[in-house]
């Protein structure tokens, strides 16, 4: 059966997660460090973890599956979902694969090294309504693509 997880404390599209899966009867997993959204979900699982770094990141890696969804933008744990064949989409709607993962990393390596040394400074852009509408479009796709992957789904 395939599943979502959500890194979910600083996720802009929870509520857009909860319903694709619920259109497709998956179950998701909003994983955070307190408790977050609704608790009248069936499908929904609310999962809060320590409050310490990575926690929720931790959680996430140590059940997600082959053939499971993440949802996040934390690109070490996306590493780490795709290590174990999980399917990864940024909140943006930008898939990580074994294909993207090594550059994402990269990228994010030196954007970290380049704010450390005062070279760069400022975060992400604004998430927008074209990142929401290009990640519910990634979403269905990816979860349709899935469920023809894996049978009874």
């Amino acid at each position: 059966m395939i599943r979502i997880f959500v890194d979910a404390d600083a996720c802009p599209v929870k509520d857009e997660v909860v319903r694709v899966a619920n259109r497709h009867k998956l179950n998701v997993f909003i994983v955070g460090n307190r408790l977050l959204g609704r608790a009248d979900e069936p499908l929904v699982k609310r999962i809060v973890v320590a409050d310490t770094p990575d926690a929720a990141d931790d959680w996430i890696a140590a059940e997600v599956a082959a053939d499971d969804i993440v949802i996040t933008a934390d690109i070490p744990l996306a590493a780490r979902a795709v290590a174990k064949k999980a399917t990864v989409l940024k909140p943006t709607g930008q898939p990580l694969d074994s294909a993207s993962i090594g550059l994402a990393v990269a990228v994010r390596d030196l954007n970290m090294h380049l704010r450390d040394t005062g070279q760069l400074s400022g975060g992400p852009s604004a998430f927008s309504q074209r990142d929401r509408s290009r990640f519910l479009d990634k979403l269905e796709t990816m979860v349709q693509a899935a469920k023809r992957a894996v049978p009874n789904t």
